[in-house]
């Protein structure tokens, strides 16, 4: 005979065909809401993750990993410092920008704006801006040049194309009579016509309706302060590195206080913080699909202790102690919910793995489009599977599986013998 007994039996009572059907009908489902429970959640999950990494790279593309900035006094010897950032382990990419809040107008048409002003030699270092040029080039920002390159809906709503002349307006706070005892002060704006010499286009509203690219020179020369980067942006191998790494390299630079450091998780907290809640609430939602089919499991299990209140009464008689029929029942629930488990993790992963073949054989299929291309700037549905999160799911699937076949095991055991076989 097969040792230990209790696995031994509990087998036997997955295999065998004597149960009513309708008992096997329901250890059917708890196996199935188990596996369609975990395959959900890993593709639910895996398609999440693929579309924050796409929309992370996109708000990456043109913004930096970190940002170091500083007065016009300590970044009169960027070069050096920028060439010392490099030498620092796990940086990928330095380069100077100039940044300014401004306005800029065509005609009677006027929209806020972001200027920023870049090397052409040195921004491909930190961003992928190359990918998103529609319209002209990077290198037309020479210096001198007044040009400038305008996010695709900024280009819009100026109604503005390659050649055309803008005015952009930076505001500049003077102050009347001597500037160290007057109170007084008036905001005289700086105006300069730029030349518009290309497009690009994002897809990230942040970037397409509020930025506009120039030659770092000429963007310093607007502000008034000729010749000087606001800072450097740094761009790591290990883009979840920024947070603790830059503190770190700007103090090592120009030591504490001296830059204001900035990073993308920072600038974009309430994006990732919605894209995480999002997340979570999605995993309990369909979470509740396998705590259903565990409650399955229970009452599957019920019905078979009923049913084998004769056959517990007899292994009882035989010696068999409670502990061992505790182990039968665990074992047969047990056996049903890593089934489901393995299948589910199985049936995710093929599908998570594959989602860039099978959405697009679907829409064949079924003569429809997910995702327009003339309406979404994501045309194809992404995916990125987590080990540790198919891991997670899979052992809180076991542990649920598991917990389900305590109760019924346990009132098994609790059946008596003689109560059991007196009407048999």
């Amino acid at each position: 005979m097969f040792y230990p007994l209790p696995l031994y039996v509990g087998l036997r009572y997955v295999r065998t065909r004597s149960r009513g059907f309708f008992v096997s009908f329901i250890s059917w489902v708890s196996m199935l809401g188990v596996c369609l429970g975990v395959a959900a959640l890993i593709i639910v999950l895996s398609v999440m993750n693929g579309l924050e990494a796409e929309i992370r790279g996109r708000m990456l593309s043109l913004a930096s990993h970190a940002t170091l900035s500083a007065d016009a006094a300590h970044m009169q010897s960027w070069q050096s410092l920028a060439e010392r950032a490099r030498q620092v382990e796990g940086v990928a990419g330095v380069a100077p920008f100039v940044q300014t809040q401004a306005m800029i107008g065509r005609g009677l048409q006027l929209s806020a704006v972001q200027i920023r002003g870049v090397l052409p030699g040195e921004e491909p270092q930190v961003s992928e801006f190359g990918r998103y040029l529609k319209v002209g080039r990077l290198d037309d920002l020479t210096p001198g040049s007044q040009n400038v390159i305008l996010g695709a809906g900024l280009a819009y709503a100026l109604q503005a194309r390659v050649g055309d002349e803008l005015t952009v307006l930076v505001p500049q706070v003077h102050a009347e009579g001597d500037a160290a005892d007057s109170d007084l002060f008036e905001i005289r704006p700086r105006m300069q016509t730029f030349t518009v010499s290309g497009v690009f286009e994002v897809a990230v509203q942040e970037h397409d309706n509020v930025l506009a690219l120039v030659n770092m020179e000429d963007a310093a020369a607007l502000i008034g302060v000729p010749g000087v980067p606001s800072g450097l942006r740094l761009k790591f191998t290990d883009i979840f590195a920024a947070p603790t790494a830059a503190p770190r390299i700007a103090e090592a630079l120009a030591g504490p206080g001296v830059f204001t450091v900035s990073d993308w998780a920072k600038e974009n907290a309430s994006y990732f913080r919605a894209v995480r809640i999002e997340k979570t609430m999605m995993t309990l939602i369909l979470t509740l699909i396998v705590a259903v089919a565990a409650f399955n499991i229970v009452a599957a299990l019920v019905m078979v202790v009923n049913e084998k209140r004769t056959d517990i009464a007899i292994l009882r008689t035989l010696g068999v102690p409670r502990r061992g029929i505790v182990g039968v029942f665990i074992t047969q629930g047990v056996l049903i919910g890593w089934i489901g488990t393995l299948l589910g993790v199985a049936l995710g992963l093929s599908v998570a793995l594959n989602v860039e073949t099978i959405v697009p054989f679907l829409e064949r299929l079924l003569g429809f489009q997910m995702f327009d291309a003339d309406i979404f700037y994501i045309s194809a549905v992404p995916s990125e599977v987590h080990a540790g999160q198919v891991l997670t799911i899979g052992l809180v699937a076991l542990v649920l599986t598991t917990c389900s076949t305590i109760y019924p095991a346990l009132r098994g055991a609790a059946t008596e013998p003689a109560e059991a076989l007196r009407y048999e």
